[in-house]
C-alpha cells in the first residue's frame, strides 16, 4: 500500500520562544542530539490550527512525564547480534526491525522479548525540513527546546513523534514502546525505538491471500473492537486528542493472545485545541485509507481516522485491500467496488471474503457493514465519533457467536511487523 505526502516545505522558520521539557529519566539537548545523532497550502480561518502559527497546541503534553527506558547503543547492538540478519523480522520506509531479548529495568533476571526499529539511511537521508517545536506541533519531551531553528529529515521527526506520543498514553490497544536510544556510532546517527515483541504479526499479514490461515470472522469482530478502543482512547480518551492519520491494517498488530494493537505513531498529530475546528497540516497518510476531505484540504480532524476505520471494516469483511493493482480496474478500488453489493441486500453475501467460514455470520458482517457506511459519509461532521461507533461495534459483538480457542488461525511461519 503506497503511502504519499503532498505539501511545500518552509526553509526559514524561527521559533519565538524556547520551551524546557524534561521526561521523567532523562533529558537531552539539542546539542547532544545533534553531537548524537510544509505546509499544506490551505485556506486557513480562525476557526483553524495550523502548522505554522507560531502557536503550540500542545500544552498538555508538556506536563506529563514518561517511564521509557533510555537504551544505550552498545546495549541494542548486543542483544542483536550487531543487528545480523538472522534477527531482523521485518524492513519498511522507517528501516529495519529487528526482535531480541533484553533485560527488564525493573527485574535484571527477567527477560523481555522485544522488537527494535532502527533509523536506516534512507529514513536519515530523506528530504530535510525546517521547523521548531511549536510549527511542528509537537512537544519533544526528550529535548531542551533552547534552538532557534532545527533542521531535521521526515525519518527522524517521525522517530520523535514516536517517542512523544507513546512515551506519554498507555492503553491495552496501543503497542507499548519500551524505551529509546539516539547515539552516535562509526555508522553515523543512530536511532532506534524499542517495542513490546508482537508475536502474531500485523492484521495485513493475515488478510493477504498468500495468508495459509486467514482470521475467522469471530476473530474479525475482536479485531473490529479492538481498534475501536484504541482510536476511541486517543480521541477521547484524554484531556488532550491525538488523530492517528495512518489508521490501517499493517498498523494493527497481534499479541501472543491474539489482542489487536495500533502501532506506528510517527504521522500522529495532536487535534485542534479548544474552539478550533481542524487542524491544516501536509497532507501524508496510504493511499486508500484517507479520508477525502483530508486531501483536498489538508484539513485533519479525528473524523479522517473514523473515515480509516470503515474502510478497514469493509477489509476485514472482504479481505480485500482498500487499493489493489492486482486486481482488475474495476476492482482495483475496494469502495468503488463494493457500491452495487451493499446497496443490495440480496447480493451482499457476494463481497465476504470466500477464504473463511462464515457459518451463519452473514448478519453480523451487514451489521458491521451498516457501521462501516456510517463512518464512511462523505461529510465529516456526519461521521459518528469513535465513542459512538465502538458502542455499536460492541453490540454486534455481544450478540454474536462466542470465540472459541478452536477458531484461533495457525501462526507458523509468519514473521511479526512492528
Amino acid at each position: 500500500m503506497k503511502c504519499f505526502c503532498f505539501g511545500k516545505k518552509k526553509d526559514e522558520l524561527k521559533s519565538k520562544k524556547s520551551i524546557s521539557i524534561h521526561s521523567s529519566n532523562s533529558t537531552l539537548t539539542d546539542s547532544n542530539t545533534r553531537r548524537s545523532g510544509s505546509e499544506f497550502n490551505s485556506h486557513s480561518t480562525s476557526n483553524t490550527s495550523t502548522e505554522s502559527t507560531g502557536r503550540s497546541p500542545f500544552p498538555f503534553l508538556t506536563q506529563k512525564t514518561s517511564n521509557l527506558r533510555l537504551f544505550s547503543l552498545s546495549e541494542l547492538k548486543t542483544a542483536t547480534k550487531d543487528f545480523n540478519r538472522a534477527a531482523k523480522i521485518g524492513e519498511g520506509g522507517f528501516g529495519c526491525v529487528y526482535k531480541c531479548v533484553v533485560k527488564s529495568s525493573e527485574d535484571p533476571q527477567r527477560k523481555l522479548d522485544v522488537a527494535v526499529k532502527q533509523l536506516g539511511k534512507r529514513g536519515l537521508q530523506a528530504r530535510s525540513w525546517c521547523f521548531n517545536s511549536q510549527i511542528l506541533g509537537f512537544c519533544i519531551p526528550y529535548l531542551q527546546h533552547d534552538f532557534r531553528e532545527f533542521r531535521i529529515t521526515s525519518g527522524h521527526k517521525e522517530w520523535m513523534t514516536e517517542v512523544n506520543v507513546l512515551g506519554v498514553v498507555e492503553h491495552p490497544n496501543l503497542v507499548k514502546l519500551v524505551g529509546y536510544c539516539a547515539e552516535d556510532d562509526e555508522r553515523g546517527i543512530q536511532r532506534l525505538l524499542v517495542y513490546e515483541y508482537m508475536p502474531n504479526g500485523s492484521v495485513e499479514d493475515h488478510l493477504s491471500s498468500r495468508s495459509e490461515s486467514p482470521l475467522p470472522w469471530a476473530m474479525r469482530l475482536k479485531i473490529a473492537q479492538d481498534a475501536a478502543r484504541g482510536l476511541t482512547y486517543l480521541h477521547e480518551g484524554m484531556d488532550f486528542q491525538i488523530i492517528f492519520r495512518d489508521f490501517k491494517s499493517s498498523n494493527i498488530l497481534l499479541d501472543g493472545q491474539w489482542n489487536a494493537k495500533l502501532s506506528d505513531f510517527g504521522l500522529a498529530r495532536l487535534g485542534p485545541t479548544e474552539g478550533l475546528t481542524h487542524v491544516s497540516t501536509a497532507v501524508v497518510g496510504t493511499m486508500g485509507y484517507a479520508a477525502p476531505e483530508y486531501i483536498r484540504t489538508g484539513h485533519l480532524t479525528s473524523k479522517s481516522d473514523v473515515w480509516g476505520y470503515g474502510v478497514f471494516i469493509y477489509e476485514l469483511i472482504t479481505g480485500r485491500r482498500p487499493l489493489d493493482k492486482n486486481r482488475p480496474k474495476n476492482e482495483q478500488k475496494l469502495l468503488d467496488w463494493l457500491k452495487p453489493y451493499i446497496s443490495d441486500t440480496k447480493k451482499f453475501h457476494q463481497i465476504l471474503d470466500p477464504r473463511i467460514e462464515w457459518n451463519g455470520s452473514h448478519k453480523s458482517a451487514q451489521k458491521l457493514a451498516a457501521v462501516a457506511d456510517r463512518c464512511l459519509t462523505r461529510h465529516p461532521k456526519q461521521r459518528p465519533k469513535m465513542s459512538e461507533v465502538l458502542e455499536m461495534v460492541n453490540c454486534i459483538v455481544d450478540t454474536s457467536q462466542e470465540m472459541s480457542s478452536s477458531q484461533l488461525p495457525k501462526t507458523k511461519g509468519l514473521k511479526p511487523m512492528v
